[in-house]
């Protein structure tokens, strides 16, 4: 457990100051969600900012802490991070701009409104540089160690589904081109080069996530690769704590191995759910094929888990013995 208690003074500041100001967001746009009525496609206009608001105050505040694990290019981190928390805290400003206008951030085509037209470019650029440094910043820290083989394997694998997940979008953008004209918040009509949905460009969508029900979604597959790093690094904590009570977990390799098991089975998870996004399937309408390999997924990952965990537990009680009858000799 010490590999993650780095004293939060240590962080990354501007990263961390990022994370503050995303969570500011976050309690503005609540409060938003419950006094101002307005909507654009049947949401309210503050569910954007709100969404965004938290994803960026966790990966942001994640960054912070993965930076300081770093041993070597230092120098260079701090500076990418910088450049990260900067175009973060840009690009979630342009949407909140929009959103408080009743207005749409992305896609939005209007060449009448000099706001949009003044914003479009933060928006489309500061995307560009976001990924941009997402990727300097991966490959910093996959050439070196940045803690045990159990931490280590989480951040690694957590940084590669992360930076596919940034890369999504990139995609979409290029592969699914659906000018239509919308109305925002303001009775306005809007036009628009490019929608969220697959299938359905404004996709009705679930309670806050805003995904698509009525046709598949690149969102569902951007935000499980971008936080699989989180889901990762807190298997490793919760490994890390059990190990104090556990013998068969006190190995490293062993807890290095079930966070490789994990990641693999959460990347099968983000490809499959990328799979029905291309595909036009809503996430909670699947088909035969999709239940198929969300089963197989299942079962491969929990019998590798298993595996792993007797393996462990048959070493942990060969050890042992020796011990306890040395221990009953004396």
């Amino acid at each position: 457990m010490t590999s993650f208690l780095t004293p939060w003074r240590t962080w990354h500041r501007p990263l961390v100051v990022c994370a503050l100001l995303m969570l500011g967001l976050v309690s503005a746009a609540g409060v938003g969600l419950v006094v101002d009525g307005r909507t654009l496609l049947d949401e309210s206009v503050w569910v954007k900012p709100l969404k965004f608001g938290f994803a960026f105050a966790l990966y942001a505040a994640t960054l912070a802490w993965l930076l300081t694990k770093l041993s070597k290019g230092r120098r260079l981190g701090w500076w990418v991070g910088t450049v990260f928390a900067l175009a973060a805290i840009t690009e979630v400003g342009a949407i909140t701009i929009q959103a408080a206008r009743g207005t749409f951030s992305h896609f939005n085509a209007d060449q009448t409104d000099a706001v949009t037209l003044a914003l479009v470019p933060i928006l489309t650029y500061g995307v560009m540089t976001i990924l941009i440094a997402q990727l300097i910043i991966a490959i910093v820290v996959l050439t070196q160690r940045t803690g045990g083989p159990d931490l280590n394997r989480a951040i690694r694998a957590g940084l590669g589904l992360a930076t596919f997940g940034m890369l999504v979008p990139i995609y979409w953008l290029a592969a699914e081109i659906h000018p239509r004209t919308v109305t925002d918040a303001n009775g306005d009509q809007v036009p628009m080069y490019q929608g969220h949905g697959i299938g359905d460009p404004d996709g009705h969508g679930m309670p806050l996530t805003g995904w698509s029900v009525t046709g598949g979604d690149f969102r569902v597959p951007h935000f499980f690769a971008l936080h699989g790093i989180q889901v990762l690094l807190l298997l490793t904590a919760v490994l890390a704590a059990l190990a104090a009570k556990r013998a068969w977990l006190r190995a490293e390799k062993v807890r290095a191995r079930l966070v490789g098991t994990a990641a693999l089975g959460y990347g099968g998870l983000v490809a499959i759910v990328t799979w029905q996004a291309v595909r036009g399937q809503s996430l909670i309408h699947p088909d035969a094929p999709t239940l198929i390999a969300f089963a197989a997924l299942t079962l491969i990952t929990a019998l590798a888990a298993a595996g792993v965990i007797a393996a462990a537990k048959r070493v942990s009680a060969t050890t042992a013995e020796p011990a306890r009858h040395r221990q009953m000799a004396r």
